[in-house]
């Protein structure tokens, strides 16, 4: 597949050039207001960005006035510096207030920068982004009553048929008898139906069955 040829736009190529211009204009008269080093390449590259945050503010049609006052601040300065370097000021002797200018930008660029960034604009974007993101309401539906599960009626077990008390063992009423003489030999009372009950491990009916026959 043949590709399409590249077109250059001329606008753009127009911008890029006036750019590096006004860039290398703004570098030149940090340098000559004494600002060397990587401190003089960061002039230009702070008056740029104000331009593009004043502009970016303008563009959203939120706080215009704040929006064009820094936009002409950052205007001022980048085209102060063109005219600077045109043959008006001698640069290698810079006037005092232009080193002073120079000196105090960045705080200038700074609060302009700070006060577009953080808005009255960014903080109405806050807020309708989260209300985008909240929730939607919960549509009202009619909530049918609960079904009552009816309550199992609970049938009581028939009691275990108590063991017939007349025909007791033997070897059970003579194990009583032994029961029943320790009990007297150690505690001096007869035994009754509950201690004979419990030393046995019979049914209460049983203890009384065998306690009859005791006595």
């Amino acid at each position: 597949m043949r590709k399409p040829p590249v077109r250059v736009d001329a606008v753009l190529v127009q911008a890029v050039i006036a750019a590096a211009l006004s860039f290398a204009h703004l570098h030149d008269l940090a340098v000559a207001a004494g600002q060397d080093g990587w401190k003089a390449w960061a002039y230009p590259v702070s008056v740029d960005l104000l331009l593009v945050a004043a502009w970016k503010r303008l563009r959203s049609g939120e706080s215009k006035a704040a929006g064009w006052s820094w936009f002409l601040v950052a205007l001022a300065a980048s085209l102060g510096a063109n005219i600077a370097t045109a043959g008006l000021l001698d640069l290698s002797h810079v006037p005092p207030w232009l080193r002073v200018l120079v000196a105090g930008w960045p705080a200038a660029a700074f609060l302009g920068g700070t006060l577009l960034a953080h808005g009255p604009a960014t903080d109405r974007a806050d807020v309708i982004a989260e209300t985008d993101d909240a929730p939607a309401p919960e549509e009202e539906h009619e909530v049918e009553p609960p079904v009552r599960a009816r309550t199992p009626q609970l049938v009581a077990e028939p009691a275990p048929p108590s063991p017939p008390t007349d025909h007791v063992p033997a070897a059970l009423i003579t194990h009583a008898r032994k029961v029943a003489a320790e009990h007297h030999t150690r505690t001096g009372a007869p035994i009754d139906t509950a201690t004979l009950r419990a030393r046995l491990g019979v049914p209460a009916p049983l203890a009384e069955a065998i306690a009859t026959h005791l006595t």
